[in-house]
């Protein structure tokens, strides 16, 4: 069963927060809020996250840095990265959260409607993968059914081309065991 996809608020304001959580309200995604760049990587460590919404200002650790830890962990490098700042349409700053790995860079205030489809689509994806790597797993778990049976095929076909006086009967057993899923 595929978990529910997730998005990582990080704001260092409890309103701006709020605010993401309503916007995403209705879609199919969990938001989980954080106030920090360190809270947001020690979330990180717990949770597998469909895409970060992160405040490119904050104390301490801000968003460009919080962004690079993120990108440098395996774990997480893939994880899409949306910036969010109050901060003047300054596009050195646009183009410094493109260097550290986002996707996007909306300068506040921002159209609602356009963050809500920018996660939807994110969300998609992160379904969309966790439903090939479940079918992939699948189609490995087949594969190694297959070749049991094969190898027991081929072990009940030299038994029956041998001499072995029991030949007949192992074979007959292997093929049934096989038929049936019994380890071998």
């Amino acid at each position: 069963m595929i978990q529910t996809a997730k998005a990582l608020l990080v704001d260092d304001r409890r309103e701006n927060l709020m605010a993401l959580e309503a916007i995403l309200q209705g879609l199919p995604v969990q938001s989980v809020a954080v106030e920090s760049g360190e809270a947001a990587l020690k979330q990180l460590l717990v949770d597998d996250f469909a895409v970060i919404l992160l405040d490119a200002q904050m104390p301490d650790m801000d968003g460009f840095e919080t962004a690079s830890h993120i990108k440098r962990r395996e774990r997480t490098r893939h994880v899409p990265i949306i910036f969010l700042t109050a901060a003047d349409k300054d596009a050195q700053l646009a183009l410094r959260g493109y260097a550290v790995g986002a996707v996007d860079y909306l300068t506040k205030p921002f159209d609602p409607w356009v963050l809500r489809a920018k996660v939807s689509v994110f969300v998609e994806l992160w379904v969309k993968t966790r439903q090939l790597a479940a079918q992939s797993d699948l189609v490995r778990e087949r594969e190694t059914q297959w070749r049991a049976l094969t190898d027991a095929v081929d072990e009940a076909t030299a038994l029956l081309r041998g001499d072995a006086p029991d030949g007949r009967a192992r074979a007959v057993e292997l093929l049934e065991q096989a038929r049936w899923g019994n380890s071998l």
